[in-house]
């Protein structure tokens, strides 16, 4: 074990956040509890053409992990198994999703929330994803160039107008033409992928799909 392992260890003891179990973050019977959904319901949003999630936030245990992934140092651990999720979902639907031919993107932060909370829930999670989809992941052709709001104190039409022209894509040539999986950890009205996806496709993507581990619905994204 590495020291800053070791010293993480001492200081944060790593303990189940469903049952207390020591050694891990996320034991496997908890895991197994999660009740990943097996259907796929489509959705149609005005710029992203489908969504995919596995649970649903109202879960007490799917909304303890996403809340507390959000800070080290549970983020190493966390994003395999929030990315876990995903994989599983997408194995369990009896038409299984062929993503071949997308690239991945994730959900900007702001430069000040990135500097503060040192690092982006949504790239880690499409890190993962990468690995197991094989498929590339471009994150540095969508950004976050106006400061916002939290999103979870606010209205639906609150949501709309707070993200409204807050992302920016550079390096267009990278999705230009490309089928994008756009990935973030919760959808709720969809304020924020909507936007994103927005665009995306002005910047010239195709089809865009957003992959969250969960779907909230308003209210149920407040910290608790």
């Amino acid at each position: 074990m590495k020291i800053k392992e070791f010293i993480l260890d001492l200081v944060f003891p790593k303990f189940c956040l469903g049952c207390k179990k020591e050694g891990v973050f996320l034991c496997q019977d908890c895991f197994s509890i999660l009740e990943v959904l097996t259907t796929h319901q489509k959705f149609k949003g005005k710029n992203l053409n489908d969504l995919y999630f596995p649970v649903n936030y109202e879960n007490f245990l799917v909304k303890k992990l996403i809340q507390n992934f959000k800070y080290p140092p549970l983020i190493k651990e966390l994003k395999k198994d929030l990315a876990l999720l995903i994989i599983s979902h997408f194995l369990l639907l009896d038409k299984k999703p062929n993503f071949f031919d997308f690239v991945l993107v994730p959900i900007p932060l702001s430069k000040r929330k990135l500097k503060w909370r040192g690092f982006n829930q949504a790239e880690e999670i499409a890190k993962e994803l990468s690995k197991f989809l094989k498929i590339p992941l471009i994150s540095d052709c969508l950004i976050k160039i106006k400061e916002t709001k939290d999103q979870v104190e606010l209205s639906e039409e609150e949501r709309k107008e707070n993200v409204k022209n807050a992302f920016l894509v550079k390096n267009k040539e990278k999705i230009s033409g490309k089928n994008i999986l756009l990935v973030d950890d919760v959808f709720t009205t969809g304020a924020t992928m909507e936007e994103a996806a927005r665009v995306l496709k002005e910047s010239g993507a195709k089809k865009i799909i957003g992959v969250v581990v969960a779907k909230a619905s308003p209210g149920q994204d407040k910290l608790q």
